[in-house]
């Protein structure tokens, strides 16, 4: 079932808003983002946490792009990671 659900090379956007729409608890949800001039320029949010929009999502009052999101873990699964994307795999 989660292969179906996370299949390789899919937009961030499109996965959040697939497990929104799901059902998913997205409090199961841990997002990676590019974040300079935090510690290892990385920040760290629950989806839970996050409004989704058309070419943004919002943090903290704050609009981020998506292609800013550089992992999403849900349940200690990684389901997207730009690193894989980089890699080829």
């Amino acid at each position: 079932m989660m292969e179906e659900l996370f299949p390789f090379g899919r937009h961030p956007k499109h996965i959040l808003n697939e497990m929104k729409w799901r059902g998913f608890d997205l409090s199961d949800v841990e997002i990676e983002i590019l974040h300079r001039g935090a510690p290892s320029n990385r920040i760290h949010a629950r989806a839970s946490e996050i409004a989704l929009g058309r070419s943004f999502f919002t943090y903290m009052g704050t609009d981020i792009p998506y292609h800013r999101i550089e992992k999403i873990v849900y349940k200690g699964r990684t389901v997207f990671s730009r690193a894989d994307i980089v890699k080829g795999q």
